[in-house]
């Protein structure tokens, strides 16, 4: 069995800055109501037509290869981690693939939301490990503000989300004790209604809550229905509290049992790069941990919630910052709609 490890890291950002004061020209909200209770300050809206989930993960990924020192051709195997793909079918991998110029290589699309790139990290690395592939290109990338209703009725969820990239080359470690040490995927679907995006579905609605926005219908659709445009069914859905009160269980249960599974303690930690999806539970997090301030990485208070390029977007940017050295025991983890989550430890 080989370890992997990151040889390359990269992200990428639109230039569209969207401040609080911005989003309260088209809903009722504010500054300080959205920092209260998200922490974020803004985020990053993609060009509507000139951007697409696709191309924001290409420029990610751009970046990623050359710091790994290859080539486009090198790639042998993608995996492209998103919620808001270019189209219902196919999935993104294949168009990254086809604009990037690569050979006909693999491409796997995961669809794990908020944990989707930990889940695609853990993918990726039983790959090397086996040494089916030698070059993994793993991307996460979101173009949120497409699906966005900037009305007052959607500003529980609309003023967390944000648009952009990260990805990372996975290669074989070169040493004993470098790279991934360990991954750990979770899930439970008893309460997968409760952050979802309902329509377009092929299901009936007995599943869905009881309460609005959703429409008294006997079955749901592939395709919309102008009743479900007009009572807002398909738009993204979210019990705020019931998911908070989920997620500060299951980030520190999943980050103890990665540090548990190698010997160490949230003292061990080095660099600890949460899902952000909230910076109150990060904070929440970080205090049941003991961390201190310069072992927790945040920038949702920039970006928002870029879902599955979230993790990738902060490790990237605090690689940059020099906030990951060799070395350094760096632990990613991640909660999200389903529920899923993961976490994943890594010598650097």
């Amino acid at each position: 069995m080989y370890s992997s490890k990151i040889a390359g890291i990269g992200h990428y950002v639109p230039k569209n800055i969207y401040t609080n004061n911005d989003l309260s020209r088209f809903m009722e909200t504010s500054d300080e109501w959205i920092q209260e209770r998200t922490g974020i300050k803004e985020r990053r809206f993609a060009d509507r037509f000139a951007e697409t989930t696709t191309t924001m993960g290409i420029e990610a990924a751009k970046i990623a290869i050359e710091r790994a020192g290859i080539t486009e051709q090198d790639i042998d195997f993608i995996i492209f981690a998103t919620l808001s793909p270019d189209y219902y079918f196919p999935g993104c991998g294949v168009l990254l693939q086809r604009e990037m110029k690569m050979k006909e290589v693999g491409a796997l699309d995961i669809r794990n939301q908020c944990s989707g790139f930990v889940y695609a990290l853990s993918v990726a690395d039983q790959f090397i490990k086996t040494g089916m592939y030698k070059n993994i290109l793993v991307v996460g990338s979101e173009k949120h503000s497409f699906a966005m209703d900037f009305q007052t009725r959607s500003r529980n969820v609309s003023v967390i989300f944000g648009d952009g990239a990260g990805a990372v080359v996975l290669q074989r470690a070169d040493q004993e004790g470098q790279g991934i040490l360990s991954t750990h995927l979770h899930s439970d679907g008893a309460d997968a209604e409760i952050l979802a995006m309902h329509y377009p579905g092929a299901h009936a609605n007995k599943w869905l809550p009881d309460n609005p926005p959703f429409p008294d219908q006997e079955l749901g659709g592939l395709f919309l229905t102008h009743e479900q445009l007009d009572s807002g069914a398909a738009l993204p859905y979210m019990d705020g509290p019931a998911v908070f009160k989920k997620a500060v269980v299951k980030f520190p249960e999943v980050i103890n049992e990665a540090l548990a599974k190698n010997g160490f303690t949230a003292k061990d930690i080095d660099l600890l790069v949460p899902h952000q999806a909230n910076l109150r539970i990060s904070q929440y997090v970080q205090q049941l941990l003991g961390l201190p301030d310069d072992k927790v990485f945040n920038n949702i208070q920039k970006y928002g919630n870029t879902t599955a390029a979230s993790v990738p977007l902060a490790l990237s940017e605090a690689w940059e910052a020099g906030k990951v050295k060799q070395g350094d025991l760096v632990c990613l983890a991640a909660f999200g709609s389903g529920f899923t989550w993961a976490s994943a430890l890594i010598r650097w």
